[in-house]
């Protein structure tokens, strides 16, 4: 009887223990204004043609991830990157965040997630922010270079640990 009790407890452990998977991504290539021409939107571009290809590529990285929760800040670029994913999943809906109001509220909003898997998609300038406070460490160690666009950063959280990976995906830009 005693065994059964100890692998009971092992057993509810082990399942109260469940992981969550962040991935960050930068938003896909933008448009930009040939030399010139002037964008209608010059401060909220849309994707470029091989942004919209990368947007594509995301979603088949991320389509059978479990991937529950989207969060996007409100511009045309970092939400048209998320789009295909969400229009894949159509339960899973696009929230925006505003990381210039408080990142430490929008990470501990994320990191109270307990299941599923979360797409998160920033900007040059945050996603190094998004990745170093959720890993609770300097992981990416300043903002990514503006010709960067294939970063796929996961943390896992796995009960009050994290672990840190740094992939790639879709056609490199380097």
């Amino acid at each position: 009887m005693p065994k059964t009790i100890l692998y009971l407890f092992f057993l509810i452990t082990v399942s109260s223990c469940g992981s969550v998977k962040y991935y960050i991504v930068r938003h896909a290539e933008k448009e930009t204004a040939s030399t010139g021409t002037t964008m209608n939107t010059p401060d909220d571009p849309p994707l470029s043609a091989a942004g919209r290809v990368r947007a594509i590529e995301l979603r088949e990285v991320l389509k059978n991830r479990g991937v529950q929760y989207i969060f996007s800040t409100n511009t045309v670029r970092t939400i048209s990157t998320a789009q295909p994913l969400e229009e894949l999943q159509g339960r899973t809906k696009i929230e925006t965040y505003n990381t210039r109001d408080s990142l430490d509220y929008f990470i501990n909003k994320i990191r109270a997630i307990q299941k599923g898997n979360v797409l998160i998609v920033g900007h040059s300038n945050t996603v190094d922010d998004i990745v170093n406070k959720l890993a609770g460490e300097i992981k990416v160690p300043e903002d990514l270079p503006d010709s960067e666009y294939d970063n796929l950063y996961i943390v896992t959280k796995k009960g009050s640990r994290f672990r840190f990976e740094n992939k790639t995906y879709g056609t490199p830009t380097n």
